[in-house]
């Protein structure tokens, strides 16, 4: 075993962005199960965006609208305080746009929720614009919550990995699992036809590559059981032509799944991949996007 694997990470208060849209309700209600399971704070940020409004609104309009984001925040808090009523729920009314006041909030620890399409959505499929925005940008972890507003329990929780550089963030998910009381689930897709004509055109190159990334996702598995000798982790290289398609088919089994986000071009702009693209906008379950910046702070000892 390594014994340079990291302390378990302490996952971090629970931020979620509010707009009065179902969707919106539906991510507060799971982003305030989630702060409960964590031990945690939950913030509800309502992002008003009156300083942008300022330019071509009276200052009539200006009040009115800061007047009701602030009843949209006390009636969700209310809402989540009657289904937790030891929670500890804190109300920010932004003055910003949507999602430069959720990033605000969530500071460089925080966690941030938002719900699969807002009040400009288009259909139920489709991440709104502002979703897409936090994911894309955000320098913390980000969970979109996709699926029903009610979820059968799986007792699982995936973790979609690409190779051994995966473990900073695969621990954050091994940390999700044990407070889930979940086992971890790891997944990693091996596609033959992102090889053939690139890297190798030999079977013989093929099945090499493919026992290594076997051995890539054992060997993260075993670290993750030595972090987490109590949590259930079991592993599984699974093979397709197509690596979307694949997980958003394991998302019908497993109550969150995980995976990292790239990596920006040049170190410079938002971006999201074609994986965490596809995964947003049609996985059954919540998905959590991990930047690959971020760093987790580990527990105290």
């Amino acid at each position: 075993m390594n014994s340079e694997v990291p302390a378990p990470p302490r996952l971090g208060d629970v931020v979620v962005g509010v707009d009065g849209s179902p969707s919106a309700r539906t991510a507060a209600l799971w982003a305030a199960a989630e702060a409960d399971r964590r031990g945690r704070t939950l913030h509800l940020v309502h992002a008003a965006d009156t300083d942008r409004r300022a330019y071509w609104t009276d200052a009539e309009t200006i009040q009115a609208v800061r007047e009701a984001g602030r009843d949209l925040l006390i009636e969700t808090a209310a809402a989540i305080r009657e289904r937790f009523p030891e929670l500890d729920v804190t109300r920010v009314l932004s003055r910003r746009d949507s999602v430069s006041g959720v990033l605000e909030a969530a500071g460089d620890r925080g966690t941030v929720v938002v719900g699969s399409r807002g009040l400009g959505g288009f259909s139920a499929l489709m991440l709104g614009s502002v979703g897409l925005g936090v994911a894309a940008r955000a320098d913390v972890p980000v969970i979109v919550v996709r699926g029903e507003n009610e979820w059968p329990q799986t007792g699982t929780v995936t973790a979609a990995v690409r190779g051994a550089a995966d473990l900073d963030w695969l621990l954050l998910a091994a940390a999700e699992a044990h407070a889930h009381k979940a086992a971890l689930r790891i997944v990693s897709v091996w596609n033959v036809l992102t090889h053939v004509g690139s890297l190798t055109t030999m079977l013989d190159d093929l099945d090499e590559i493919a026992r290594r990334r076997v051995h890539e996702v054992k060997a993260l598995a075993d670290s993750v059981r030595e972090v987490h000798p109590d949590l259930i982790v079991s592993h599984h290289v699974e093979t397709g032509t197509s690596t979307p398609g694949i997980l958003i088919e394991a998302s019908t089994r497993t109550d969150l799944l995980v995976m990292g986000r790239g990596r920006r071009p040049l170190g410079v702009g938002p971006t999201l991949g074609r994986v965490a693209h596809a995964l947003i906008h049609h996985a059954h379950c919540p998905v959590e996007i991990v930047p690959a910046a971020y760093a987790p702070r580990a527990e105290a000892p």
